[in-house]
C-alpha cells in the first residue's frame, strides 16, 4: 500500500532520530492519510487524502 495522498502526492518522510548523547537512527515520518468518499470527475470514488488537503478544501467529500 502507498502512503502518497492521492491529491498533492505528499509521501514519507526520511531523517535521523538524535538522543541526547548524539546517535543517530534512521526514521521515516507518514503522512496523516485519510480514506474518503470523493467525487473525481463526476463520479464517487475512494481516496487517500492528506488532512492537509481535507482542511484546505481541496477535495469534495461524497456524502
Amino acid at each position: 500500500m502507498s502512503r502518497k495522498c492521492d491529491i498533492c502526492g505528499k509521501g514519507p518522510v526520511y531523517g535521523n532520530n538524535i538522543s541526547h548523547s548524539h546517535r543517530k537512527t534512521r526514521t521515516r515520518w507518514l503522512p496523516n492519510l485519510k480514506k474518503v468518499d470523493a467525487i473525481v470527475n463526476g463520479e464517487k470514488k475512494k481516496v487517500k487524502v492528506c488532512m492537509g488537503c481535507l482542511h484546505a478544501n481541496k477535495v469534495e467529500i461524497a456524502y
